[in-house]
């Protein structure tokens, strides 16, 4: 759902300064009936000019605060705009519904397939009910069941990654979250169907690997994939919250980084600004991208695209262990 309260981001000061302005001179405009056209004209120009110049040179403290945006195209506006007679199913046959984990089959640009994603939710009502996208236990148990109804029906999967994490909570650990997680990894290596998975906002830690180890790894331009939060990171290795900007920075967190790394597959470009200030054109853009892989990986068998899979996170492990 498209948000048109943009929050404003502290490094977009300036921006905002600007489209108060055009606010303004609008409102007199439509009140007083005044042409002003000229004026407001110069002015988003002006704000297009500035958005350019700050999100082309974004640092990676502030790529994590524009993946976290609350504005954030989140993965049921993907599922409403790129499927048809989507259907969700639910729980996990053993313990109960994890809100927070969602999934069903749908029609994606005619083709019957599997969708699985974490849900942030984007109101305080919401992400209550969605537990902020953190799934517990039964919600990766929910998400294997899912893998194992598209192996049955040979049904390609597509997965939208954006979530701080799984629930840190003692019930989820109680209930073996570790475990849950280690199953929904090895679930997704055995798949012999094509297997998509997109970082749309945030991929943390066990909680995004469990949903993205996939054929093809996508990223959005300023989404973030990390081991751990940089918060966490930078309270294990400093013991103080005020080296989270440094921490982001080691960590190599963001799109560019992985890319180059070869962790991920590919980038998909954000329209200016960021995808929390034009989900339709951003979820597009990312339904073109998950079309064209599907195309390229619909010509392999099951057994080659399960070798590949497997192959490419044993390639990508023992690339990233290699002394410098």
């Amino acid at each position: 759902m498209e948000n048109n309260e943009i929050i404003t981001l502290e490094f977009e000061k300036t921006i905002a300064e600007v489209e108060e302005k055009i606010k303004r001179l609008k409102q007199v405009e439509a009140g007083e009936g005044i042409n002003i056209g000229a004026e407001v004209t110069r002015l988003q120009q002006k704000s297009e000019r500035l958005l350019k110049q700050i999100y082309t040179k974004l640092t990676p403290w502030q790529k994590s605060q524009v993946a976290r945006h609350p504005n954030r195209p989140h993965c049921l506006d993907y599922i409403n705009v790129l499927f048809e007679d989507f259907e969700h199913l639910c729980g996990d046959r053993a313990f109960a519904d994890d809100f927070a984990m969602v999934g069903g089959i749908g029609r994606f640009r005619g083709q019957s397939v599997v969708v699985i994603g974490q849900e942030k939710g984007n109101d305080l009502e919401s992400r209550v009910k969605y537990n902020f996208g953190m799934a517990k236990p039964e919600g990766y148990r929910k998400a294997q069941r899912l893998m194992d109804l598209a192996n049955k029906f040979s049904l390609p999967v597509i997965a939208f990654v954006d979530t701080s994490g799984a629930f840190p909570g003692v019930d989820a650990e109680e209930r073996g979250q570790a475990q849950a997680i280690a199953s929904s990894i090895e679930k997704c290596l055995n798949l012999k169907v094509p297997f998509i998975s997109v970082i749309i906002g945030e991929g943390g830690s066990g909680g995004a690997i469990a949903i993205a180890t996939a054929n093809r790894i996508l990223m959005l331009e300023h989404s973030i994939y990390s081991v751990i939060s940089p918060e966490g990171c930078a309270s294990i290795l400093w013991r103080s919250a005020e080296k989270v900007k440094e921490a982001t920075e080691a960590l190599c967190l963001t799109a560019q980084d992985l890319r180059r790394l070869g962790t991920i597959d590919e980038i998909i470009a954000e329209p200016i600004g960021g995808a929390q200030r034009n989900h339709k054109e951003t979820i597009l853009r990312v339904g073109d991208v998950i079309a064209r892989h599907l195309k390229e990986l619909s010509v392999h068998t099951g057994d080659e695209l399960k070798k590949r899979r497997t192959d490419k996170f044993l390639k990508m492990g023992r690339h990233l262990a290699k002394p410098e």
